[in-house]
């Protein structure tokens, strides 16, 4: 298999100021997760790869390892490096046009509340609370119901009289939205979805248990009443190894 045309991008530039081995890794970490299912299992020898990302071999090795700690990779001696059959390729973040595809996306999840409490509207929302002063903060990490592995942690502002009556356990069984809609009636009219890729920053390196500065998606969601008023704004972090992002239209 050439490195070029069946498993790595036609062309990498690489940032000096980022550890080498780690740029490569992610890299790798991507065609793995990308790959299709006819592809070849057993990739190039570390010397073709080193050669193809302009790395030393010792580079090479390194994201190779640290490829082989995830249980991405084996690596065999004599009969060199295979993708493991079973790499996790990631569940996509599907935008379906309806609340209940949100509350369904958290399904297979476990729910943990980090934190909670009232604070006063931060600046960078201000335009979406234009008449309130503050708001209920709810912090919550996600994790995968069989291997426990963290896959995102969300950050709520709600409005403070939805807050109010907000029961923390409904928050570990449920997603914000449908605590919002079938336990406090709130009438939800639309919810506008922003998407961006990100690097991880030291909190959501910690929290999601991967390297700082991982590409991550960068989720907002912004949930609006009939009248127009925002109820809630999310913003998650979701794994990038783990999540792709899909978008359904329909053209008729």
């Amino acid at each position: 298999m050439s490195p070029v045309t069946s498993f790595a991008p036609d062309s990498i530039v690489l940032n000096r100021k980022l550890p080498l081995w780690y740029q490569v890794s992610q890299s790798l970490r991507a065609s793995i997760l990308g790959r299709s299912p006819q592809d070849p299992l057993r990739l190039p020898t570390e010397e073709q790869l080193a050669g193809h990302y302009g790395v030393s071999v010792l580079t090479m090795r390194q994201a190779l390892k640290e490829l082989e700690d995830e249980g991405l990779i084996t690596r065999h001696r004599r009969r060199g490096t295979f993708i493991e059959p079973d790499a996790l390729r990631g569940a996509p973040v599907r935008l379906l046009g309806s609340v209940d595809a949100i509350v369904a996306q958290q399904s297979g999840m476990t729910t943990r509340l980090l934190d909670h409490g009232r604070a006063a509207v931060p600046a960078e929302l201000a335009e979406h609370f234009g008449d309130v002063e503050e708001v209920g903060t709810y912090h919550r990490l996600r994790c995968d119901e069989k291997t426990g592995e963290p896959t995102n942690h969300a950050r709520n502002w709600v409005r403070p009289e939805l807050a109010a009556r907000v029961d923390l356990d409904d928050l570990v069984r449920w997603p914000m939205t449908k605590v919002l809609r079938d336990v406090l009636g709130a009438d939800i009219s639309r919810i506008t979805d922003t998407v961006e890729a990100r690097l991880a920053d030291p909190e959501t390196a910690r929290l999601l248990e991967v390297p700082l500065l991982s590409p991550i998606l960068h989720y907002t969601g912004v949930t609006y009443d009939q009248r127009g008023r925002v109820l809630d704004v999310v913003v998650i972090h979701y794994r990038g190894d783990r999540f792709s992002f899909t978008v359904t239209l329909d053209a008729h």
